[in-house]
């Protein structure tokens, strides 16, 4: 029904705007009690083959939602009834910021892909920490993306993770530090080995403080090269984070489907969707090989069905997340993924019977 029904529909609105729709028409939907066990009972799905344990965390079920879905943490609820394991929200600033100018989403439907350049739009970290105390539906994982703000420079960036770290430590289950999008100016200088160590040991210190520390993990760019890959693993390894989420956007736009007329005019902004799935299943594979297979990863990047999450297992993942498609396969997505896993696994372990 998404895909010739409701696809149609929101694509006649632009991309930002169907974004809002679509979420305030789930609310809606989730409102009416009828209506609502209805939703759960078609896009529900659990089986035991699907729990995870990880940095003393279950999930139980290995597929996320990817940050910059739910930036302020409005909408975990409904996503959990769409039958994620685990919702990441974010990424947050410690102050509330508009962003960059409309229009900053844009549609690539002949490459199932999307651009954007939203830069950090939010409304601040005490807002986001205000909505996940008030509790969250039971089993549900949540993660804290943070970033900093465009108007912080990159010197004085570790008060900006710092003040977003203590703000969301009562309330998140881990967080995910975002150095990685291409639509904050020289937000990407923080990968470099020396502030990117230092950042992540400013937070390591503030994390060991606490009686019960969160897990840490690392959001990377694809465009990265292989060398420093090396310096990521190496820089995990030695400040003690938990973990990667590979990949952010790219701000490639290499063998695409779209016209460069059409890309031109669309301008500037991070790559997502198919186009990006390749490399990020690369850069899994590269960073589980470097770590002789001890990195724990978050695969993101172009999943779109269920051969496209056990890709990214096979390359390494121990967790995946999805967010562009979401927007060109619909809600049904997340358990078709996780039918196909739990499937999968069930069979690998009667072959090894």
């Amino acid at each position: 029904m998404y895909k010739t029904l409701l696809k149609p529909f929101f694509f006649l609105f632009p991309p930002e705007r169907a974004h809002h729709l679509t979420l305030f028409l789930l609310k809606l939907a989730l409102a009416i009690p009828g209506l609502s066990h209805l939703f759960r009972a078609i896009y529900r799905y659990e089986h035991p083959a699907l729990r995870r344990e990880l940095f003393g965390l279950t999930f139980e079920n290995p597929v996320g939602l990817a940050a910059g879905f739910d930036k302020d943490g409005r909408h975990f609820r409904a996503m959990a009834a769409l039958g994620f394991g685990f919702v990441e929200v974010g990424t947050v600033t410690p102050e509330g910021q508009p962003g960059n100018p409309l229009p900053r989403l844009f549609r690539l439907p002949q490459d199932e892909a999307l651009i954007n350049r939203m830069g950090f739009n939010n409304a601040g970290v005490a807002a986001l920490a205000e909505r996940l105390k008030k509790g969250r539906p039971p089993g549900l994982i949540i993660g804290g993306n943070i970033g900093k703000n465009k108007a912080t420079p990159n010197e004085a960036a570790e008060q900006d993770y710092a003040r977003c770290f203590e703000a969301l430590y009562p309330y998140v289950d881990y967080f995910a530090v975002n150095v990685s999008s291409p639509n904050t100016p020289g937000l990407r200088g923080l990968q470099d080995k020396e502030p990117l160590f230092s950042l992540l040991n400013r937070l390591q210190a503030l994390n060991h403080q606490k009686p019960a520390p969160r897990p840490i993990l690392l959001k990377i760019a694809p465009d990265l090269t292989n060398g420093q890959l090396d310096d990521i693993v190496e820089i995990v390894e030695n400040t003690g984070i938990d973990g990667v989420i590979a990949t952010n956007t790219t701000i490639g736009r290499e063998g695409l489907a779209t016209p460069a007329a059409e890309l031109e005019r669309t301008g500037a902004g991070g790559l997502s969707g198919r186009p990006v799935k390749e490399r990020s299943t690369e850069v899994i594979r590269y960073l589980k090989e470097r770590s002789n297979g001890q990195l724990v990863i978050i695969g993101v990047g172009g999943i779109a069905g269920p051969e496209d999450a056990a890709e990214k297992i096979r390359a390494g993942a121990s967790l995946l997340q999805v967010y562009t498609g979401l927007v060109y396969e619909g809600p049904g997505l997340v358990k078709r993924i996780k039918k196909g896993l739990a499937s999968a696994r069930g069979t690998s372990r009667t072959r090894a019977l």
